[in-house]
């Protein structure tokens, strides 16, 4: 079973050589990936009323095998009773599950990214055959 957190026990876990954040609930040490991470550590080191990640975490849309890799991190469960309205921001509680899963939210957009490029590939290739199909010669003279 899982240990469990309070918001204000991970908000103590706020400096270089130990850091803790919430992201959807769960609990991460970080302290070890703080200089691997391509954003740069200091995304994580914020004042310990601001220790859930979970909107910026779900806003830079991180990669499928950066979600894996943040299991690799988990500590625990955030214990939820102890989150008040000085702990949410803008009065949204973002430290809680969501409804979908973002890693589903990822990988929409993954699909639609590689949709796109292959519309664009076929589009570029009517283009090319209907330019050359008219004998036109090639831009650089030759025939």
């Amino acid at each position: 079973m899982a240990k469990t957190y309070t918001f204000e026990e991970v908000g103590t876990h706020n400096h270089k050589e130990d850091c803790w954040i919430i992201i959807h609930g769960k609990v991460y040490d970080v302290t070890s990936f703080l200089y691997d991470h391509p954003g740069g550590g200091d995304v994580f080191l914020v004042a310990p009323d601001e220790k859930d990640a979970s909107v910026g975490f779900d806003e830079v849309g991180h990669s499928e095998s950066a979600i894996e890799m943040l299991e690799t991190y988990y500590v625990g469960e955030l214990d939820t009773d102890t989150i008040t309205s000085t702990t949410v921001s803008g009065g949204e509680n973002h430290a809680l599950p969501p409804h979908a899963p973002a890693a589903a939210t990822n990988a929409n957009h993954s699909f639609a990214v590689k949709i796109l490029v292959a519309l664009l590939m076929l589009a570029l290739a009517f283009v090319v055959q209907y330019y050359y199909g008219k004998g036109n010669n090639p831009p650089n003279g030759e025939n």
